[in-house]
C-alpha cells in the first residue's frame, strides 16, 4: 500500500507494517518520515537496529542472514536498509523479493532510496514490498506551497508570523526545507515564542550571521577565505546537515556561472546580475564576486558541487565537508591547486 507522508503519523498509530520503503530526493521529509517510522517501531518494542548500506559492492545475502539472525534476548529488531543508488540489481531484486515473501514475524525493514523513477516502481522488488508492506514516496514542496508550509511551523513552535515575515523566510531558504528548520529553530532560540514581524525577523537573521549559510556564500563571494572556513567550521560543529551548506553553495555557483558567462558573452555586469534576478541589496557583492574566478572556474565549481553531493548520498567514499571546504575556498578565489580546469575562455 501507499501512504502520504503527511497520513504517515495517523497510520503509524495502527498496527505496523513488516516493510516500509521512503523514496525521494528531499531531504527533510526523507529523515522526518525515516525516523518517524523508527519511533514507532521501538514503541512497538523494536529495540534493537541494524544499519546496513547497500552500495554498489553490496552482498545482498546479508540481507537474509540479518533477517535470519538470532538474537540472543529474544528482541525486535529494526533492519535499516539504505539504498544510495536507488537500484537494488538482478541480484538485489531477487533478495528483496524473497524477503518479501516471507518477512520475518520480529522484523520491520525500512528502506531508504532516493526517487524511484517509473521502470523500478514496476518491477517486481518494488511491487512485492508494495503488496506486503507500506511505500512512502516524498515530494519537494511547490513554491506556492512554501509560505503555508513555513507558517505551519512556526505556529507549531509557538511564534505567530505575520505575513511578510513569512514571506521573507520563504524567499530566503528557496525551497529548502532543511534550511528552513534551520531559520525556524534559531528564531525560537533568538526570538522566542509569540508574535513575529518583518523587523524582528531581520533583526533575528542578523544576529544568527556568525554560523549562516547564507553569510558563508556571501563572506565567500567578498573573497573572506579564512571567515569562510571559519562558519564552515562552525556549521558542522552545531551539526547541521552538509546538504543544507551544499544547497546553498550550488544554487550560488549556478547562478555565479549564469552571470559569469552572460558577461564573457557581450553582456553588462548590471544586465546580467538583472537577468538573473539577484535582489538589489546584494547586486554589489555579486558584482565584486565574479572577480574572484573566471567563467570556466564558476563552471567547473558545478561538476564538483555534484561531487559533494554523491558524498553526502553515500555515493563515493570522500568526505564531504572537505570537499565542500574546498568549494567554499574556490569562490573566495581560491581554487584548490590540483583542480583542472578549462581556462580557454574568460
Amino acid at each position: 500500500m501507499r501512504v502520504y507522508p503527511d497520513r504517515l503519523q495517523q497510520h503509524l498509530a495502527g498496527a505496523l507494517a513488516a516493510i516500509y520503503l521512503i523514496s525521494g530526493d528531499e531531504p527533510l521529509q526523507l529523515g522526518e518520515c525515516s525516523d518517524a517510522i523508527r519511533a514507532a517501531a521501538r514503541a512497538a518494542g523494536h529495540t534493537s537496529r541494524e544499519v546496513i548500506d547497500a552500495g554498489a559492492a553490496f552482498d545482498w545475502q546479508r540481507l537474509a542472514a540479518e533477517a535470519a539472525a538470532f538474537s540472543l534476548f529474544a528482541e525486535k529488531k529494526i533492519i535499516d536498509l539504505r539504498m544510495p543508488g536507488g537500484k537494488p540489481g538482478a541480484e538485489g531484486s531477487k533478495a528483496l523479493t524473497a524477503y518479501c515473501e516471507n518477512p520475518p514475524s520480529d522484523t520491520l525493514l525500512l528502506l531508504t532510496l532516493p526517487k524511484i523513477d517509473r521502470q523500478q516502481q514496476n518491477s517486481k522488488w518494488f511491487k512485492a514490498i508494495e503488496a506486503r508492506g507500506v511505500v512512502v514516496q516524498v515530494w519537494p514542496i511547490e513554491p506556492r506551497q512554501l509560505p503555508g508550509w513555513i507558517r505551519q511551523r512556526l505556529v507549531a513552535a509557538g511564534i505567530q508570523p505575520s505575513d511578510e515575515a513569512v514571506g521573507m523566510l520563504a524567499d530566503r531558504v528557496e525551497g529548502n526545507l532543511l534550511a528552513a528548520r534551520q531559520e525556524i529553530e534559531k528564531l525560537l532560540l533568538l526570538h522566542g515564542s509569540g508574535p513575529l514581524g518583518a523587523d524582528q525577523l531581520s533583526a533575528a537573521v542578523a544576529d544568527s550571521a556568525r554560523y549562516d549559510v547564507f553569510e558563508l556564500v556571501d563572506s565567500a563571494l567578498r573573497g573572506e577565505s579564512g571567515r569562510c572556513v571559519h562558519i564552515l567550521e562552525g556549521l558542522r560543529g552545531e551539526g547541521l546537515a552538509p546538504a543544507v551548506v551544499l544547497w546553498a553553495v550550488h544554487r550560488e555557483a549556478r547562478s555565479m556561472a549564469q552571470i559569469s558567462a552572460a558577461v564573457a558573452r557581450g553582456m553588462s555586469p548590471d544586465d546580467a546580475i538583472g537577468k538573473a534576478k539577484v535582489f538589489r541589496k546584494r547586486s554589489a557583492l555579486v558584482r565584486q564576486g565574479l572577480g574572484n574566478l573566471r567563467t570556466a572556474q564558476w563552471l567547473s565549481l558545478l561538476d564538483h558541487c555534484h561531487q559533494a553531493d554523491g558524498a553526502i548520498k553515500g555515493r563515493s567514499t570522500r568526505d564531504a565537508w572537505l570537499l565542500l571546504e574546498d568549494i567554499v575556498l574556490a569562490m573566495s578565489g581560491r581554487p584548490h591547486p590540483a583542480w583542472e580546469v578549462n581556462t580557454g575562455h574568460a
